[in-house]
């Protein structure tokens, strides 16, 4: 079985002009950029260009990465910076998302398809209502399977502060979706 090169050796080989070491660290780390900037934006079709701009800036700046080893906390806090310029420059333009009306689900039945994009606008409405940080450990754990460690040395967090914030995520979700879709007699 091949070795797995580390993030600090692939580094170190994009220093050296190796397209490839770079092409493995963005596989690598392309999940959970993306849960960083669809957290902080919301919107897929940001988070994807965010990402892509913060991948390019890495590889452009990757000489200023100190510490090759912690590539990924690095990264993450490109793409944050990323997301938040982002979101400043969309606060000037006003357009509402496309996907929900041009997103086929593929199953032949309507009332479903209704009732889970309603479902997906809810969740979706919901996570904005978290912190920037919440939204990120929500993300991070729940959907791209961290651990409580990962999300503490990716996220410049203790473990404990990763506990916390899950919790109270989860609990702030729960009770903003439970509003809207109680159960009727």
């Amino acid at each position: 079985m091949a070795e797995i090169d580390s993030d600090a050796v692939l580094v170190g080989r994009a220093r050296q002009g190796d397209a490839g070491a770079f092409e493995t660290l963005v596989r690598r780390h392309l999940k959970s950029a993306y849960a960083v900037a669809l957290a902080q934006l919301g919107e897929r079709a940001d988070a994807e260009d965010v990402c892509q701009d913060a991948f390019i800036t890495a590889l452009k700046r990757i000489e200023d990465c100190r510490k090759p080893d912690q590539f990924g906390s690095w990264l993450m806090s490109i793409v944050r910076n990323r997301a938040h310029d982002y979101r400043r420059y969309r606060t000037v333009r006003d357009a509402l998302p496309l996907d929900a009306a041009t997103e086929a689900s593929g199953r032949e039945d309507p009332e479903w398809d209704a009732e889970n994009a309603e479902l997906r606008e809810d969740l979706e409405e919901a996570l904005q209502h978290l912190t920037e940080l919440q939204r990120e450990v929500i993300l991070l754990y729940d959907f791209e399977g961290w651990s409580h460690r990962e999300l503490a040395a990716k996220l410049g967090i203790t473990e404990g502060s990763a506990r916390v914030h899950l919790f109270n995520a989860r609990r702030a979700l729960r009770e903003r979706l439970s509003e809207r879709h109680k159960e009727e007699p």
